[in-house]
């Protein structure tokens, strides 16, 4: 009975939904450090593309992320290593990111002063942490952001070191659709954060 839970806790994993856990306050008020969220592996699977305003987990596309640490108790870091490859912890050396969409490949993106536009329109952003507005003191752009790539943001503007700072790195700092693993669509744990996004985020 343990190797068929084993079993379809890895099939869950691999096509339905797979658990990550927040590191970080970029995504605040929206997600907090701790937060479990489900990822919908299948949206992709199913013809889903990312779309401007819904979170996604992605993985890094290059020293987005400082070097993961290493050592600790071996039989705890084994064990650890087979909750996580199943899809029952989140993975303890993951390299992933959680960000929200901003643009798509062709859209342009711009911050000027307190505003964020999108192909010239501005972007309303109710989600912003409180006290941030789109910019957050870091103008850019304009940026036409590369065919099969997002532009990401952290809801915590002033707290998320997201595309904005990486625009001399690999794809000016746009995010390959190829390494987004899917949308957030619900924040798992703890209870008492419990919230469902949807089935592709909002």
């Amino acid at each position: 009975m343990a190797a068929v839970g084993l079993l379809v806790a890895l099939l869950i994993k691999t096509c339905l939904f797979q658990v990550f856990t927040i590191p970080s306050g970029s995504m605040e008020n929206t997600l907090r450090i701790g937060d479990r969220v489900g990822v919908n592996k299948l949206a992709p699977l199913t013809g889903w593309e990312p779309k401007p305003g819904e979170p996604v987990v992605f993985k890094d596309p290059g020293d987005w992320l400082p070097p993961q640490p290493t050592g600790g108790n071996p039989v705890a870091n084994a064990v650890g290593s087979v909750l996580g490859f199943v899809g029952l912890v989140p993975p303890k050396d993951d390299n992933y990111l959680v960000k929200r969409v901003i643009a798509a490949g062709g859209q342009t993106v711009q911050c000027s002063g307190s505003t964020l536009t999108v192909d010239g329109a501005k972007v309303v952003e109710p989600y912003l942490h409180p006290g941030d507005d789109s910019c957050a003191g870091l103008d850019f752009g304009p940026v036409t952001v590369p065919a099969g790539h997002v532009w990401v943001e952290g809801d915590h503007r002033s707290d998320s070191a997201d595309s904005r700072y990486h625009q001399r790195g690999p794809g000016g700092g746009a995010v390959p659709v190829e390494n987004v693993v899917g949308p957030v669509s619900a924040v798992v744990w703890p209870l008492n954060h419990f919230d469902w996004f949807g089935w592709v985020g909002h």
